[in-house]
């Protein structure tokens, strides 16, 4: 109410304005990391975890424009999960800045094979500890950068002794990293050095990868058994909106928002341009309506 005093607003308004400030100030963040990287943000489907995510998730993708979002089931403590089921892993690394003309394929190998021992020796006590003792994979990534930039970009590298004509073969990659990041590469400044900075090793136990499930979109009109007025951020004002139970909603049952999908850790806010259709695996997908 004291905000709303000061500004002479009403409370709903006054709210209103407080989480359109925090969606905007999020949604700002979002656009300048996928203009950093070189990214064209509503090409991609965004996932919303935590507890508070399945709130604003909706209106975020009004703002930038994603027509999907997947809210996977027990989202609201979605980090707990992920930290009983993702592997045990240990990341070891070392800064070394090693230029592609003078390439030594001994040095780098040396390195690694250090690195690797020291990620692999972590991981093997976790696991002994854990009681999985499942094999363990490693990922060797050489962080690189054109010599004079002030950051590096990471740079997946074969798992295997490396040779002199390897520095071709890394120049390549690397330049097709650049590429992927920055929409081009850097051409025609003859002399203009690549170099590795860092080079790092993960090494992970390794894990049954999870069962895919296809998206469905749904037809299934879910049947709603109670609303109330919630403000509407889309439309301005407050509509009626449908009260759903998640664990009432059976694979392939569609909600029209508006609607709020409650369960015991948090809630997810379908504004009124999205509907919300419940997957095989639990998860909500929010697809945006046909216009």
């Amino acid at each position: 109410m004291a905000v709303g005093d000061r500004l002479k607003l009403d409370a709903q308004s006054a709210a209103f304005g407080i989480c359109e400030v925090v969606d905007e100030n999020m949604a700002n963040a979002a656009r300048v990391h996928a203009v950093e990287n070189g990214k064209n943000i509503s090409d991609n489907m965004m996932i919303a975890f935590g507890g508070a995510a399945p709130l604003h998730a909706a209106r975020l993708c009004e703002k930038l424009g994603i027509d999907r979002c997947l809210v996977p089931p027990g989202a609201g403590v979605g980090s707990a999960i992920g930290f009983l089921k993702a592997p045990f892993g240990y990341e070891s690394l070392v800064s070394r800045i090693i230029g592609l003309s003078t390439f030594q394929p001994d040095d780098i190998n040396g390195l690694i094979a250090d690195l690797k021992a020291t990620a692999m020796g972590f991981v093997a006590q976790g696991t002994a500890v854990q009681g999985t003792g499942g094999a363990i994979t490693c990922e060797v990534v050489a962080f690189m950068r054109y010599r004079g930039q002030g950051w590096e970009i990471p740079v997946l590298l074969p798992d295997r002794p490396f040779t002199t004509a390897d520095a071709d073969l890394i120049r390549a990659d690397f330049r097709a990293a650049y590429a992927r990041f920055f929409g081009r590469a850097i051409d025609g400044l003859s002399g203009l050095e690549i170099e590795i900075v860092t080079i790092s090793v993960k090494a992970a136990d390794h894990r049954p990868a999870p069962q895919r499930h296809e998206l469905t979109s749904g037809r299934a009109e879910a049947a709603v058994s109670s609303s109330r007025p919630v403000f509407d951020p889309a439309r301005g004002e407050a509509l009626s909106t449908a009260i759903f139970e998640r664990t009432s909603l059976a694979a392939g049952d569609r909600v029209s928002g508006p609607a709020v999908i409650v369960e015991r850790e948090t809630s997810t806010v379908v504004t009124s341009p999205f509907d919300a259709v419940m997957q095989s695996d639990g998860s909500l997908l929010l697809i945006r309506k046909e216009v």
